[in-house]
């Protein structure tokens, strides 16, 4: 099933997201864990993609059983940047071949020791181009794109990038899904002034569920998100307790979840970080709303 078809659905639905392994030695553990959440039956689940296209076949693997074994829609995350146009046309055939329609295209990290890189000659510098290249390759891809509600890091400002996030949506994005948020004002802002742009694809908001404390300045870091006194406060009372800081965070998200609910968001997409008790207990805190 394609996202379009779900985000027609007008209830309240849950997403989760799992990442592959880094390695074949943990592949069988990362792979249990996902299938876990898979049991949970959500409306669907995204598998990312390593920088540089190093976990690429267990993308695949995986998103390919999520699928297969348990019915459960998934979406193959797609990276291009300093890969050649040979290697991604390879991974969408292979996508293709697998039976997969939904695909996320993403510009992706630029591999550590790249940064400072010339990157003129490279094939692919943003996604754009690569949602260019699923469009020309099949129409009938269903193609995601990301977005951050409190702008790019890499952006100059709010202006240019709503200008860039709606190039990329006239090159053929149907659905846009954001970077994690803290604050559900910032994404209320944020659907205002794309709307405002003209960006009318349906925005799927992202919610990760901080249980760590150890995973805040990291989640900081990759999303440049604002993080307001109301959670900062829940850090640092139940921080150095791990047991009540997961309940804490869990809690934390849930809230978020309820409110992007009420205010006619139909469909919360979980970074689940391939844990299965997190994404379970989520849901049951949500089972009277999404009926599950």
């Amino acid at each position: 099933m394609k996202i379009l078809e779900l985000l027609k659905n007008n209830s309240p639905n849950l997403s989760f997201e799992v990442f592959p392994p880094k390695t074949e030695a943990s592949f069988e553990s990362v792979k249990n864990a996902a299938m876990e959440i898979a049991k949970l039956r959500p409306s669907f689940m995204s598998v990312t993609y390593g920088a540089g296209g190093g976990t690429s076949k267990y993308t695949l693997d995986i998103a390919k059983d999520i699928k297969e074994l348990h019915g459960v829609p998934t979406v193959a995350h797609l990276t291009c940047v300093s890969s050649t146009r040979e290697t991604v046309r390879e991974r969408i055939a292979e996508i293709k071949a697998a039976g997969i329609t939904n695909i996320m295209a993403l510009r992706g990290d630029i591999p550590a020791g790249l940064e400072n890189a010339d990157r003129s000659s490279w094939d692919y510098r943003h996604a754009v181009e690569l949602v260019r290249e699923l469009r020309e390759a099949d129409s009938s891809f269903c193609i995601g794109g990301a977005c951050y509600p409190e702008i790019h890091p890499e952006s100059v400002n709010r202006s240019d990038d709503i200008k860039y996030l709606k190039e990329k949506v006239d090159a053929g994005c149907d659905f846009l899904t954001t970077q994690m948020f803290f604050d559900n004002n910032l994404l209320y802002s944020f659907l205002y002034k794309i709307r405002e742009a003209g960006i009318t694809v349906p925005v799927i908001p992202g919610i990760m569920p901080i249980t760590n404390a150890n995973q805040v300045d990291r989640a900081i870091k990759l999303s440049s998100s604002h993080v307001p006194q109301r959670f900062k406060s829940l850090v640092d009372k139940f921080g150095s307790d791990p047991e009540a800081m997961k309940q804490a965070g869990i809690a934390y998200a849930t809230d978020q979840i309820i409110d992007l609910y009420a205010n006619g968001i139909n469909l919360v997409h979980v970074y689940s970080m391939n844990k299965p008790d997190v994404a379970g207990k989520i849901q049951s805190n949500l089972s009277a709303i999404i009926k599950k």
